[in-house]
């Protein structure tokens, strides 16, 4: 792994006993000596840290000032940009021409400029793409910067003993703020399902500020294993498997992140890539759904399972793009993509796994309550 990136807390992985693996060009932690159950489980109850410093963190300015670069931001992403309010954030995505997702982000106004924190895999490509289609944009990466996501229900106590600006902040609230570890770029949020913060920190001061947090008896550090079990739990998609550029956002459910402004009549109908098919699936709905689905028995249905409408012949009607076993539901559980007709919860399909056709209920998202603090 060589020739991999590290972020600024890889001696402190090596020194927590971390499994490393490749990751999005990176060598990142999939799991630490209490294994990924039991850093699922920790998360869910009290605190967890994690290492997201491979994420993009990138800056939009224009001389104007930030409404320049929000609207022309709006072009290439189908969200209300020009109407976000100061310090607040708004997840978004990234769409080409046929109405695909080329990634999904988060979206922060920071006053006069955007802030946008965008997947490691897709951040090359997705400056390329700004840079191409935001002309006149100022468009900064940077990269002198880790990124930690503090998740889980006392996440609010830990951090706000360091910061206590942050057990004011709402969800998705954003704000900078002066510390001992230097400037922090905190938002409320993640990606877990639970209440917490992502904490943007200058590279040579992460190490100091993830041992601080991990001093407290809640936080134990988690990997990247736990962190898809977590955001499968909370019904979240990951770009590569559950979104991507064959995928539109109306079939993927995520209708709701394009505001009524952007939409069909609204003062800035449209004016983004693949605008004709995405404003017609929000009016006329998709052919095909991402649903939730049970697995029946112990064993999870993982990503590129076929589905079938019945237990025995036909063609498949259907696939499997996320699936694992579910520490807090202690069950089987999986995402994937079926016809509209068959999305219904509690439709029973099957998924082919090593050539048996196993049962899979449609269920309701998310199968774990959400934990955020509105």
């Amino acid at each position: 792994m060589s020739d991999l990136r590290k972020t600024p807390l890889h001696a402190l992985h090596l020194e927590l006993g971390a499994k490393m693996v490749p990751f999005a060009g990176y060598e990142m932690p999939v799991q630490y000596r209490p294994g990924v159950m039991k850093e699922h489980l920790h998360t869910r109850a009290a605190a967890g840290l994690f290492d997201v410093s491979h994420m993009g963190q990138v800056i939009l300015r224009h001389e104007s000032g930030r409404a320049a670069v929000a609207e022309a931001l709006e072009a290439l992403v189908p969200a209300d940009l020009l109407g976000l309010g100061e310090m607040r954030q708004r997840y978004g995505f990234f769409t080409n021409d046929a109405g695909g997702i080329l990634d999904d982000l988060m979206i922060a106004n920071r006053g006069d400029h955007l802030l946008l924190v965008v997947n490691a895999a897709c951040k090359t490509a997705d400056i390329a793409h700004m840079r191409a289609g935001l002309p006149g944009i100022d468009v900064d990466e940077r990269t002198e910067r880790a990124l930690l996501a503090l998740q889980g229900p006392e996440a609010e106590a830990v951090l706000g003993a360091i910061l206590p600006e942050a057990a004011r902040m709402r969800f998705m609230d954003v704000g900078v703020f002066p510390s001992d570890y230097g400037e922090l770029w905190v938002s409320r949020s993640g990606y877990t399902g639970e209440d917490g913060f992502e904490v943007s920190v200058t590279a040579e001061r992460a190490e100091a500020l993830a041992r601080a947090l991990l001093s407290h008896d809640a936080v134990e550090p988690i990997g990247l294993g736990a962190r898809d079990s977590l955001r499968l739990e909370a019904g979240l998609c990951l770009y590569g498997n559950d979104i991507d550029t064959s995928t539109d956002p109306v079939e993927a459910g995520l209708g709701w992140a394009i505001q009524k402004v952007r939409r069909t009549g609204g003062e800035r109908e449209g004016g983004f890539p693949g605008a004709d098919r995405i404003l017609r699936q929000l009016r006329d709905g998709p052919a095909r759904r991402r649903v939730g689905l049970s697995p029946e028995g112990r064993a999870p249905m993982r990503d590129g399972t076929p589905l079938f409408a019945s237990a025995e012949g036909g063609e498949p009607v259907g696939v499997i793009t996320s699936g694992a076993f579910g520490p807090s539901v202690g069950a089987p559980i999986a995402m994937g993509y079926v016809p509209t007709g068959l999305a219904a919860p509690d439709t029973m399909l099957w998924g082919e796994v090593r050539g048996r056709r196993m049962a899979a209920r449609v269920a309701k998202l998310p199968f774990q309550p959400a934990g955020i603090k509105r």
